[in-house]
Parts: C-alpha cells; structure tokens; sequence
C-alpha cells in the first residue's frame, strides 16, 4: 500500500494506511499523556506528511511501520519543542518489544550502534553521546565543551557519517 501511495498517490491505499495507523498512532502520542484531541491531531500531521513524503519511503532501509512511526516520533518532538519549554520534553517509555524477535533485533541493533560509537574518536563520541543521549542542543554542546558551535556542528556531521558508513556495512 505504501509504494501505491508514493507511485500513484493511490488514494484507497493511503485510506487503508490511515485505518490502520491512525489508532496505533493515537496510542503512541497519548504515551506520553498528550490529551486525546492534541494526540488526533498529532495523527492527522503524522498521516499528512505520510502523504506528502511517501516518495522518500525506502523499503530497502525500513518497514513501514518502522518509517511511520520515525516521522510520529519526528512530528511528537517537534510539537513538544513548539510548546517552548524544553524542560516538558519527556523521556521515552520503557516499554517491552512488543515479540521476542522484535526484543532480539532491537538487543542486536544496540549492539551494533555501541560497537560503531567506539570506533569514533573521543571528541566525536562526546559530542554524540550529549547530543543524542542527553538530549542536548549544538548549542550547548559548544558551551560546555569550550568550543565553537561550527565545530561541535562538523564533528557531529562527521560522526554520523562515519556511524552511518559503519551500520550499512552490517546491516
């Protein structure tokens, strides 16, 4: 149904994506106790820019479901940065993989990421790490590490290249 979206802009198919996504999408935002009318139109964002940018959906790198909730996840910090107050910014729930192989496979992708942060130097895994794991804006990467914000910006491009570069090669 995907592809006929992003082929043909199949207006059926993205109307079965909608009844099946759209609740699952509904339960992923309210999760992070967003109330039910903001969380529906958490969804109607979700689904539209589904529609939009179905064209850059690649089979090859993730399932649907997979991209969908990327872009929910993508559209749910974006709204919660609108709001103004990063400190309302939660954490992601510690939820259990829904199957065992879902648990395996997410256990062997952890893995794989630890194992290519290691690989980077010190200063490009610092920056990772405070970027992605502590959440922390370029901005103050720079200011507490004493440097300046083109740099923390090009170590940080250079890593994901590297990390990307490294997890293709795995995967």
């Amino acid at each position: 149904m995907m592809m006929q979206v992003a082929q043909g802009r199949d207006r059926q198919a993205f109307a079965l994506l909608f009844r099946y996504f759209g609740p699952r999408l509904k339960t992923f935002f309210l999760r992070w106790t967003i109330s039910s009318a903001v969380a529906e139109d958490l969804v109607q964002e979700t689904m539209l820019t589904v529609w939009r940018k179905a064209s850059y959906f690649d089979a090859g790198r993730a399932g649907v479901a997979t991209w969908i909730f990327t872009v929910a996840r993508n559209i749910r910090i974006d709204h919660l940065r609108r709001q103004r107050d990063p400190s309302a910014l939660p954490a992601d729930p510690e939820g259990s993989p829904d199957t065992v192989e879902d648990g395996l496979l997410g256990a062997e992708r952890d893995a794989q990421v630890r194992q290519a942060l290691k690989t980077l130097s010190p200063e490009q895994q610092t920056i990772i790490r405070l970027s992605y794991f502590s959440e922390k804006s370029q901005t103050e990467i720079a200011d507490e590490l004493g440097i300046p914000l083109g740099t923390v910006k090009s170590r940080t491009r250079l890593a994901m290249n590297r990390l990307r570069a490294l997890l293709e090669d795995r995967s």
